[in-house]
């Protein structure tokens, strides 16, 4: 388990026997993957930050500060706070997930991933087409 993240589960678990949640009650509420209470718990995920954080300290029903193990009067350090990568632009969480699922295969199951993937999100259109769009956008009035 990270070591920031002992402390906060310890709090979790209070709250959720306090409130008698669920775990994925909980992580539902928070807007959060349904397993994720249960994986934090078990010390297979990091203490969320940001957003993540401050919809879970709602969901419990308590503040930030009490979830990270300050006096619920102590505003909490800003680093706690600031969003993830994923919300800066970088990969989401869920792009993190695949991305990770996807390096762990074969060259053979790969190709056929890309396979099934490109057939989901449908026909991309034509680069000359876009690339047409573009300049049009591009030009002012004549």
């Amino acid at each position: 388990m990270p070591d920031d993240a002992a402390p906060m589960a310890e709090l979790i678990e209070g709250r959720l026997d306090r409130l008698g949640l669920t775990p994925e009650d909980a992580s539902r509420a928070a807007g959060l993957p349904p397993d994720f209470l249960d994986r934090l718990l078990a010390g297979k995920a990091p203490p969320p930050r940001g957003q993540r954080l401050v919809r879970l300290a709602e969901a419990l029903a308590t503040s930030v500060s009490y979830l990270v193990g300050l006096d619920p009067d102590t505003p909490p350090p800003l680093e706690l706070l600031e969003e993830e990568q994923g919300s800066l632009g970088l990969l989401a969480g869920d792009e993190e997930a695949l991305l990770r699922a996807y390096r762990r295969l074969d060259l053979p199951q790969k190709a056929a991933l890309v396979l099934v993937v490109r057939s989901m999100a449908g026909p991309e259109p034509a680069p000359d087409l876009v690339a047409a769009k573009q300049l049009g956008r591009r030009k002012g009035p004549a």
